[in-house]
């Protein structure tokens, strides 16, 4: 099955709030490999998937109700 990937970017700042994050979002989503690079300039999240789909509704209510902000990046 083919590899899917998504990247957002956010306004998480620390590694204890990636890493809090990181928690929920495995939890919430078993089948994808998630991490966070906040070296980058955009903190960006990035999603894979070699289920199908990913859920970017879902991932982005998610982050949301942590308090942070979260948004799809293009292609």
């Amino acid at each position: 099955m083919q590899q899917l990937v998504e990247v957002f970017k956010t306004n998480v700042e620390q590694e204890a709030q990636a890493a809090k994050l990181l928690a929920a979002l495995v939890d919430y989503f078993p089948a994808y490999k998630i991490n966070f690079d906040l070296q980058d300039c955009d903190k960006i999240l990035r999603v894979e998937s070699r289920n199908g789909a990913i859920d970017n509704r879902r991932i982005i209510e998610t982050i949301g109700d942590f308090g942070y902000a979260i948004e799809e990046l293009p292609d």
